[in-house]
């Protein structure tokens, strides 16, 4: 294998010109494809395809049309010493709504007005508030673009507007979305160029992974937009494969380049370091992509399709980032050659002999944490354990305006509306029941006005059609969902009639549910496929078993923070959010994710410790030798990918906040107490069983100088 890449280190070498014109051609283009990938991005997915509810909701939906009271509530108030009756007023509402479904019937469907209709239920607390409810006539992301349309024409004179309903929050949701995006390429950009600078003391060793990021993001974004043609590709999966593929081709860059600087630091000519570094640090950035792609592969047993084009863009990016690191990054090393440290710093500058790396931080660091390593390993484990305990109060929620700022007019919308108008739901529960006579119907209908939780009797939505009829009800308490589903799906059906409990309160408990539900398997194939690729790498069973435990005990106390500020509600003031269960769909990519890191940094820190192995060294020099060479680059990339996720932690949507704040405890805990201090301390107290394989010994060189 490393064969195999040492020939690929050298191809590129000869063939480094053609290689970086070819590559930024490409990049171009693709970038330019992707210009309009926003537009192409889809809202749907957040539901599991397979569960009862989708099966009712389709099945209402073909049958009575899809269901828009909610698509759009526009709430109006009238200002002191007016009110909503007014007969100008109503003559300029009437007017509006009436001019609205001629110039607009290509997007709206229906109008229902307090001034239409008179209904008491249609006015607020007192006579100075008043609603209409708009229905959208397409399905779909269509949808939001139907709501775009319209949005800016809603206004009466003389009345104050407020948008609440689904599609409002929703687009406040995208709009939250691709502003993080935005954040992140502006700012994040130039702070990681900077911080580079000071890690490699140099302008061009600091531009070319900033480059090579860059690189990855722009020909991703044209990736992404031909996928779009073939799958619906979420606008959070847009986020979260610019978080993950940013931090990632950085990182990369950061691991080659490192390792070009130290084999130039040796004496070795430009074309053997650019093979050298291909051969080494090309071959774990392959290794390494390989786990996060099957990490992230492994959400693709997820029916939701939020979830699925989560793979569907990050591992086109991984595979661009690791591809990009060891194509385009050598033949531009090879191009640079001694020029790496130029118009840098020379305090910092300077590349380091191996003489100074052995003498320096980092290895001293590692003598220290194997001196006496059950003092240092067990208070470790026990800090982890005591951090994973909040991780018991865990809550999942569905989609919903809790997730936006406090301070979004959407959500401000939303939550008045639901106060001025406690009978009304703008999601409400559906029961779709097909087969029912009248009096079975009666009979259904009695015992679920029964359950406690609703905000009235059920109602009948629509004239029965095909044996199928539709009831509808609220829920006082939208958090209460579970306990109303899990009831009402208790109540005895008649032989020969079957009833489906729908409604987005059913479809995010469902979801939650298939979440759980899966989420087993999940872990099994992040694990299992992990310990296979990490054995390929390593040689040994025992290192990489142990890189799983680490990685999951790391995971583990990420969650168990994340439960004790976003759900417990600590710093819920500073980091501006209201406290309450995490998004179903966040939690499952923050497991992959983070996982994924994880066992990322382990594939950098165990990679060096091997290499000396394998070259003759005793365990406890190499391990110093392995935490000497990457203490440093594991802690710069980490600082990286903290810069780059700390401008998503900035975000207003609090599922962004929560990935952000879950990825930087991680990173944080990752770079210092286990790389750093638990594995050093765990792998010598585990000694040469370290390098134990069952179908093998671990073929080592005779001792030497590494």
């Amino acid at each position: 294998m490393t064969r195999i890449f040492a020939g690929w280190g050298s191809f590129v070498y000869r063939a480094r010109y053609r290689i970086i014109v070819v590559s930024l051609v490409l990049v171009a283009i693709s970038g330019l494809y992707g210009l309009d990938l926003a537009k192409k991005l889809s809202q749907e997915g957040w539901f599991d395809e397979t569960s009862e509810s989708v099966a009712g909701s389709k099945l209402a939906d073909s049958t009575f049309g899809r269901e828009t009271d909610g698509d759009v509530i526009a709430l109006y108030t009238a200002p002191a010493g007016t009110t909503v009756d007014d007969p100008v007023i109503r003559d300029r509402a009437r007017a509006l709504f009436a001019n609205l479904l001629v110039e607009e019937k290509d997007r709206i469907l229906k109008i229902d007005s307090y001034w239409d209709s008179t209904l008491t239920s249609f006015m607020g607390n007192g006579p100075n508030q008043a609603f209409a409810s708009i229905g959208l006539r397409s399905e779909g992301s269509q949808t939001l673009e139907d709501y775009n349309g319209i949005e800016g024409k809603l206004a009466i004179e003389g009345l104050d507007l407020q948008l609440a309903g689904v599609q409002p929050v929703v687009d406040a949701l995208n709009d939250g979305m691709q502003r993080d995006i935005r954040r992140a390429e502006v700012i994040a950009m130039p702070l990681v160029a900077i911080l580079l600078y000071f890690v490699f003391g140099g302008v061009i060793a600091a531009f070319l992974p900033v480059l090579i990021g860059g690189m990855t993001i722009v020909a991703s974004q044209g990736l992404m937009r031909l996928e779009t043609f073939f799958v619906d590709v979420n606008a959070f999966a847009s986020a979260v494969v610019t978080l993950v593929s940013l931090g990632l081709a950085i990182d990369y860059g950061l691991f080659i380049v490192t390792r070009f600087r130290e084999e130039m630091a040796r004496g070795r000519s430009v074309e053997e370091a650019v093979t050298i570094s291909v051969a080494s640090a090309g071959r774990t950035v392959v290794f390494s992509a390989s786990i996060i792609i099957v990490c992230l592969g492994g959400l693709l047993i997820y029916p939701h399709g939020v979830l699925k084009s989560v793979p569907y863009g990050a591992i086109v990016s991984v595979i661009l980032a690791a591809g990009l690191s060891i194509s385009v990054l050598p033949a531009l090393l090879a191009i640079v050659g001694k020029n790496i440290d130029k118009w840098g710093w020379k305090r910092f500058s300077r590349s380091k002999t191996p003489e100074q790396i052995d003498a320096g931080f980092w290895s001293r660091l590692a003598v220290w944490a194997m001196r006496r390593p059950v003092l240092v390993a067990v208070p470790i484990i026990l800090i982890l354990l005591a951090l994973i305990v909040p991780f018991s109060d865990m809550k999942f929620a569905g989609l919903s305006e809790r997730y936006l700022s406090p301070t979004d007019p959407a959500r401000v919308a939303q939550e008045e509306f639901d106060d001025l108008f406690p009978k009304i739901r703008t999601e409400p529960l559906r029961l779709v029941i097909v087969g029912a006579d009248n009096q079975q119907l009666s009979d259904i209908a009695y015992q679920a006005n029964g359950v406690p939780g609703l905000t009235g009797a059920f109602e009948q939505d629509e004239e029965a059609t095909n044996g199928i009829n539709v009831l509808r009800a609220g829920l006082v308490d939208k958090t209460n969902a579970d306990s109303v589903v899990t009831q009402l799906r208790q109540i005895d059906i008649p032989d020969g009639v079957t009833m489906y409990v729908a409604g987005i309160p059913a479809l995010e408990y469902d979801s939650i549910q298939g979440l759980i539900k899966r989420l087993p398997l999940l872990v099994t194939i992040l694990v299992v496929a992990s310990i296979l690729l990490m054995y390929a790498a390593f040689g040994s069973l025992v290192l990489a078993v142990k890189a799983i435990v680490v990685s999951a005990l790391s995971l583990g106390a990420t969650l168990g923070m994340l439960t004790w500020i976003f759900v417990d509600g600590h710093g819920a003031d500073l980091l501006g959010f209201t406290p309450g269960p995490i998004m179903f769909a966040v939690l499952v990519v923050i497991v992959t994710v983070i996982f994924g890191l994880s066992t990322d940094y382990e594939v950098f820190l165990m990679s060096r410790m091997v290499e000396a192995h394998d070259k003759g060294a005793d365990t406890p020099e190499s391990i110093r030798f392995g935490i000497a060479r990457t203490g440093g680059v594991i802690t710069a990339a980490a600082s990286i990918l903290i810069v780059v996720t700390g401008a998503f932690a900035l975000s207003d949507l609090v599922l962004m906040k929560c990935l952000a704040v879950g990825m930087i405890a991680a990173l944080v805990l990752d770079a210092t107490l286990i790389r750093m201090l638990l594995v050093p301390s765990v792998m010598k107290l585990l000694g040469e069983w370290c390098w134990w394989s069952p179908i093998r010994s671990h073929r080592r060189q005779p001792a030497q100088r590494s």
